[in-house]
């Protein structure tokens, strides 16, 4: 079984055309063959995450051989360059943007301006996730019905990460989702190491233990800012659709695709191409 599944095709029909073409135009001539090798990965037991790499483990022995790519030590390093060097000069040119979106977020409504929320990264551990708050604080309490999580297969093909029209989101929210700015607070997390500027959107712990067992090979690389996904519909995917498409990335990955994707999503952000 190979994370791809059979040809990482997705369904087409997301609103901003198909996921599958635009993955294509992004990955270009890169595929699998590009590859020094290939090495059988397991999830570690590690660090705060350890119950749910557990579980995942026994989610994981449903589909023992999940082969990928070996990319070796040289593309790990230079990933790790890029990161830190993209992300400090990122920070350092967004910081007046930064402060001045924390002092909105504050007058429009009360709460802190940084959220925190625990997410899902590689070998199954957890970190806490920052991002700009554009939800009320008390977004839970009003509206539980929003934070009931289980992936059946029918609401894997119909269900989307986020709301059109989201009723837990502020003003300054929702616009701070509109332009993507609410995800600045990222860049500390890769420099943190909890991210990569690429890779798969880390998940909420809430939906990882739902994923099947080859789509746990999207913890076998560190999850990212932003990823294959992202320039393919963004919020326009469904469940099923998104982690089709981290999948094709974990698969495929190279150096020149994450600068294409990077490209991309420059691209994708300054038009708010499937962002709401």
């Amino acid at each position: 079984m190979t994370p791809t599944g059979a040809n990482g095709a997705v369904h087409a029909g997301i609103g901003v055309g198909d996921a599958g073409s635009e993955a294509d135009s992004v990955l270009g001539g890169i595929s699998g063959s590009e590859s020094t090798g290939q090495a059988r990965q397991e999830l570690p037991n590690v660090g705060s995450g350890e119950s749910l790499a557990a579980f995942l483990d026994r989610r994981l022995a449903d589909a023992p051989y999940l082969y990928l790519p070996n990319r070796g030590r040289a593309y790990a390093i230079t990933k790790r360059l890029i990161d830190l060097i993209g992300a400090t000069v990122l920070l350092v040119v967004g910081a007046p943007v930064m402060i001045v979106l924390a002092i909105l977020i504050r007058l429009d409504s009360p709460g802190p301006a940084i959220f925190r929320q625990t997410r899902v990264t590689r070998g199954g551990r957890t970190f806490t996730f920052f991002k700009f708050r554009t939800m009320y604080v008390d977004a839970r309490e009003r509206f539980p019905e929003l934070y009931q999580y289980h992936l059946s297969a029918d609401l894997r093909d119909t269900t989307y990460y986020k709301l059109a029209d989201d009723p837990r989101n502020t003003k300054v929210g929702r616009w701070l989702r509109r332009t993507t700015l609410d995800e600045l607070p990222n860049l500390f997390n890769v420099l943190l190491g909890d991210l990569s500027l690429v890779g798969p959107r880390p998940d909420l712990p809430e939906l990882v233990v739902f994923y099947r067992p080859e789509e746990l090979a999207c913890l076998f690389t560190k999850a990212g800012l932003t990823g294959l996904a992202q320039v393919a519909g963004r919020s326009f995917l469904t469940i099923r659709e998104r982690l089709t498409l981290d999948m094709r990335y974990v698969a495929q990955q190279t150096l020149m695709l994450d600068l294409r994707i990077l490209w991309r999503t420059v691209i994708v952000v300054v038009l708010g191409r499937g962002a709401f």
